[in-house]
């Protein structure tokens, strides 16, 4: 049986019908067959990974962190495995003028204790200069290592927005996996727990019931108009999703001395 909502006129837009719970199991246990399919696929997909082949490092190529200069080769920190994340960097830009989507994936990965407890290291590398990342890492409160690879070639430096993995045999490094744009989505389990709610994430992409008001929609007047993914991970100092020169990615907000700004730094372009 399906009901509508008692008084539409309060009722949220393109909110779920209304049904009784057998109603609810049926449709849910439906859904839950392709659901199982997809965690199988996941699985092969993990298993065909362990499969590929890798290719080797140098090792002793120098990376910059709090101690200045050292070998990647010390980011294993003693263990066999490595997963670094590669943070985008925009020179001379404040804090708030740093990349969203980077500073939301970093966010999610702060405590790296369960990769540690199965023999597998965490760092994030950055493009950026070590005098402009140090005060960054510090005011966002980042308690992972971080590195500059400034002037290092790929795949330890060059193109950031990756997530790589590494394996070590003693002194010789390999590179075994690497990903980049939604193939980064895995580390961010907020996107995992909005995909399980009725309004998702809210980014204009999404395939929604109809009715249903998708917040991207209403942000005429940006040139992506709510179509890019990352759009809605700024929020002014209200926390309303917006972009503009006084917002910042939202983790920004949450540290200390993160008040209004005047500019995103970045000479009025964005990537």
């Amino acid at each position: 049986m399906t009901t509508t909502p008692s008084d539409p006129t309060t009722a949220l837009p393109g909110r779920p019908p209304v049904v009784d719970l057998a109603t609810w199991q049926a449709a849910r246990d439906e859904l839950l067959v392709r659901e199982k399919a997809h965690t199988r696929e996941g699985d092969a997909l993990a298993a065909a990974r362990r499969r590929l082949p890798m290719v080797e490092l140098d090792g002793t190529v120098e990376v910059v962190g709090p101690d200045g200069p050292v070998p990647f080769l010390d980011l294993f920190q003693g263990r066999d495995e490595l997963v670094v994340y590669q943070h985008m960097w925009h020179d001379g830009a404040p804090h708030q003028g740093q990349c969203e989507g980077c500073t939301t994936t970093a966010w999610h990965v702060k405590d790296a204790v369960y990769l540690n407890a199965r023999g597998v290291s965490f760092a994030v590398l950055t493009s950026g200069p070590w005098d402009e990342v140090a005060p960054y890492v510090e005011f966002m409160g980042y308690t992972q290592p971080w590195y500059s690879v400034r002037g290092v070639d790929a795949p330890i430096g060059g193109r950031m927005g990756h997530i790589a993995c590494f394996l070590r045999d003693g002194a010789r490094v390999f590179l075994t996996y690497s990903t980049t744009g939604r193939g980064n989505e895995p580390v961010n389990g907020s996107f995992a727990l909005l995909d399980m709610t009725p309004y998702g994430r809210g980014e204009a992409w999404e395939d929604n019931p109809e009715g249903r008001t998708v917040i991207g929609d209403v942000r005429e007047g940006h040139p992506s108009e709510g179509r890019q993914a990352c759009w809605y991970w700024r929020s002014d100092a209200d926390g309303n999703a917006t972009w503009g020169p006084t917002s910042r990615p939202v983790p920004q907000w949450t540290r200390p001395g993160a008040t209004p700004v005047e500019t995103l730094g970045r000479h009025g372009h964005h990537h």
